[in-house]
């Protein structure tokens, strides 16, 4: 990018809110029929794939309104608390969504997309340790924001 150019956010890039919900509409389409990862959700809440695409948007720099209308670090915490997810759980959950952001096209560049894995590993990482019995992770934090780390978006 050009010096006097600002770099967009992963939100931006990704292509804001409609981005995330048809990414989150395709995930949780493959969710509810994966026999791995699927008997944690079979009693989500319809709207779980907006909830999700309003986190995934905030935490890539989009507006606050998971924080706002949902409460945030502290809500999405205890959604996970007690829920024993186990590592084949989260890698399926991984490769799922994965899979799903091809789907439906969100942008492939290597920098776009290690920025997005990256946060996808970390997050679902920490939701695993969240969810073991007898885990007392902190229960106030801010939402996280994620950025592209060190190799910002290419534009020849």
């Amino acid at each position: 990018m050009a010096d006097n150019e600002q770099v967009p956010t992963l939100y931006d890039w990704a292509g804001g809110s409609d981005a995330f919900e048809r990414l989150t509409e395709a995930f949780y389409a493959k969710v509810k029929k994966d026999d791995v990862v699927g008997p944690l959700f079979t009693h989500m809440d319809p709207g779980h794939p907006r909830y999700v695409a309003m986190w995934l948007g905030e935490v890539f720099g989009g507006p606050a309104r998971y924080t706002e209308e949902r409460g945030g670090y502290p809500h999405m915490l205890s959604q996970h608390l007690g829920k024993g997810i186990t590592e084949p759980q989260r890698r399926r959950w991984v490769n799922l969504l994965m899979d799903a952001a091809d789907e439906v096209g969100l942008p492939d560049d290597p920098e776009f997309r290690a920025a997005f894995a990256g946060y996808i590993e970390w997050g679902t990482r920490l939701a695993l340790h969240n969810s073991q019995p007898g885990a007392k992770p902190p229960t106030k934090a801010p939402t996280p924001r994620w950025g592209w780390g060190v190799a910002p978006p290419y534009q020849p």
